[in-house]
């Protein structure tokens, strides 16, 4: 039997807010968010002669899948977000601060088969039926062909989120000439070396802080990772701390903030929202056997310019991983880009630097080149 994961288990193994037995019932505070969506969908309206704005199911890889296309001006370059988990669905909890940047991109959000609007309106068996790394990474690639086509651009930037950064960098590879830059935001390389860099780095923070509590707990899970399987128990009691110590979110000990902004999203319904919820427990035991398997530190050269934002404070992904796998990295242009004041949610933590460091650094390698 499966071992559900706490709440705590979080981003890859994305936030579950809820458990599969949970109530389902929408809470009491609905009709007050059902209020405030179409304010908040009147103000990030896009009316400018040349914006596009929607918001519809394609088919990619068989499965009709969910994408949001926006931006102020189709001439921008394309930026698509492959958000992590797997499952944390990202395009109703973008719209804190997405609308600054459609000012200088058009971007897609897409819920990744096996969580959130796809996952509601297709079904549990269609969205399990192929729910595999290689599968997804198609199915990203797919994208990429359609939104090629239709905005008609030679090339795309790639941001991959934590678990996103797997098929993000699977889809880069596999289609390298379709990659105008590739941004890792506390991306996974490894899932071996990053749960052994972040437990090591929890047991030091907790000897820091002479936390007693924390080191019986972290202490009892050892080995960690280990070898093989890695118990959902163990996992739960590593991300309770990564949380706990501000891993996750920076100076917080939890990630409201970002969970909880899908309940104002103009895209989703509660039934959206529980599907994010449900497509994580669904998602997670799927997916860990390939996430195991993910090695992109193994990646010795690119043909497009690579980023990697990082939060400082990031215990989810550590940057230990990451720095001397992108130090030795032969690629067109290279950067890594630190957020002093986030962990592993920086769009959220630091919105305005992020828009800052994707506009200097990113948007003048991607200009459009028009078919």
């Amino acid at each position: 039997m499966i071992e559900k994961l706490l709440p705590a288990v979080l981003l890859f193994f994305t936030g579950l807010a809820a458990a599969a037995d949970a109530p389902v019932a929408p809470p009491a505070a609905e009709p007050a968010y059902a209020t405030v969506r179409p304010m908040i969908a009147d103000q990030q309206r896009l009316l400018a002669p040349n914006a596009i704005e929607t918001s519809e199911a394609v088919d990619l890889g068989g499965l009709k899948q969910w994408i949001t296309i926006r931006g102020a001006d189709k001439a921008n370059p394309v930026l698509i977000y492959v958000h992590g988990g797997p499952g944390a669905a990202e395009m109703g909890r973008s719209w804190p601060y997405q609308r600054g940047w459609e000012d200088f991109f058009t971007v897609v959000q897409w819920d990744q088969r096996g969580t959130a609007k796809t996952l509601r309106h297709a079904g549990e068996a269609a969205n399990t039926a192929e729910l595999t790394r290689e599968r997804m990474a198609k199915d990203l690639v797919e994208l990429i062909a359609l939104v090629r086509q239709r905005l008609k651009v030679e090339r795309v930037i790639l941001v991959g989120h934590s678990w996103g950064n797997v098929i993000g960098l699977d889809a880069a590879m596999a289609k390298p000439e379709w990659i105008a830059a590739y941004v890792g935001v506390g991306p996974l390389m490894n899932l071996q070396a990053n749960e052994k860099a972040q437990y090591e780095a929890l047991l030091a923070e907790a000897r820091r802080r002479k936390d007693a509590a924390a080191l019986a707990e972290l202490e009892a899970i050892a080995p960690y990772p280990g070898e093989g399987e890695i118990p959902f128990a163990k996992v739960n009691v590593a991300r309770k701390w990564v949380q706990a110590y501000g891993g996750l979110a920076a100076y917080r000990d939890n990630a409201n903030f970002y969970f909880r902004a899908a309940r104002l999203s103009p895209y989703y319904e509660f039934e959206d929202r529980l599907a994010i919820d449900q497509g994580g427990q669904l998602s997670v035991p799927a997916l860990l056997p390939d996430m195991r398997r993910a090695d992109h530190t193994r990646i010795r050269e690119t043909r497009f310019p690579v980023f990697m934002f990082l939060g400082r404070h990031d215990l989810t992904t550590p940057a230990s991983v990451i720095e001397p796998w992108l130090a030795q990295l032969k690629a067109p242009a290279k950067r890594l880009v630190w957020f002093e004041h986030s962990a592993h949610l920086a769009p959220h933590e630091e919105p305005g630097r992020f828009l800052v460091a994707l506009v200097e650094h990113v948007r003048p390698l991607a200009l459009p080149q028009r078919q």
